[in-house]
Order: structure tokens, then sequence, then C-alpha cells
């Protein structure tokens, strides 16, 4: 009886533990892929920044928080532009909404082109999600 007993409390001291290996995410990254081009039939200039980010925009009330980022000069290169954003799994909140954005300016920061539509990301378990091309806007 007395060691059915020590059995029995020592399962329920470990079950805690195996609930605690359940929930935690696992530490491989996710790579988020896509590109993004434009509809317009111009050439960038050689010294313009292209910038994609990942970012966390769940709460409407505060400014999002950048989760990934990629930026890159275009060098003479045009569109499109393939990008890869890889985060770490732990770093994301299920609860949470994501979503990706990109952005083109020239050499003294002016804005050039940037995405107008909310591109959201579902991490769902897959290590590697794409996103398709992503369709930025000229602004003026």
């Amino acid at each position: 009886m007395a060691r059915f007993t020590r059995s029995l409390a020592l399962a329920f001291a470990t079950l805690p533990l195996a609930a605690c290996s359940t929930i935690m995410p696992s530490e491989r990254p996710v790579s988020v892929t896509g590109s993004i081009t434009y509809r317009e039939r111009m050439a960038l200039p050689p010294t313009a920044q292209v910038e994609v980010t990942l970012a966390d925009v769940s709460r409407m009330d505060a400014p999002s928080t950048t989760i990934a980022q990629q930026s890159f000069t275009a060098d003479g290169r045009q569109v499109p532009f393939a990008f890869t954003l890889t985060v770490d799994q732990r770093r994301l909140d299920p609860r949470h909404s994501y979503a990706v954005s990109a952005r083109i300016t020239d050499a003294s920061g002016k804005l050039m082109f940037i995405t107008d539509t909310r591109n959201s990301v579902a991490f769902d378990g897959r290590p590697r999600i794409d996103l398709g091309t992503l369709v930025m806007v000229r602004t003026r």
C-alpha cells in the first residue's frame, strides 16, 4: 500500500512538468516568405531602400511591435524582391495578430511605395509560411 501511495504521489508531482512541456512552443524558427512588387512601370533608383517588417498588430490603441525585419538597398535591381523573415516561435503568442508590411524609400528617406492592405500571417505550426506576392502602391 505504501508503494502504491508513493507512486501516486510521484505521478501527481511530475504532472505539472509534463503539462509545461506540451504548452511551451517548440524552439524551431518559423520563416515567413514572399515577394514584393508594384504595378507602376517605373524603375527604382539604385539607392532605393527596401524594408519588409513582420509586426504584432494585436493592440488597436498602441503602436505595433516589430518581430522581424529585413532591409536592403536595391543596388540597381528591380521588383519583384523576394523576402524571408525568420522568427523564433517562442516570441509568438497564439492569441495575437501578426502582419507583414513593406515600404520602399529613396536615398533621402522619402517614401516611394508602401503596402496599403493588411497582410495577415497565421502561425499554425508550419515551419514555413509563404505569403505570395504583396503589391505596394505608389505614394505622392
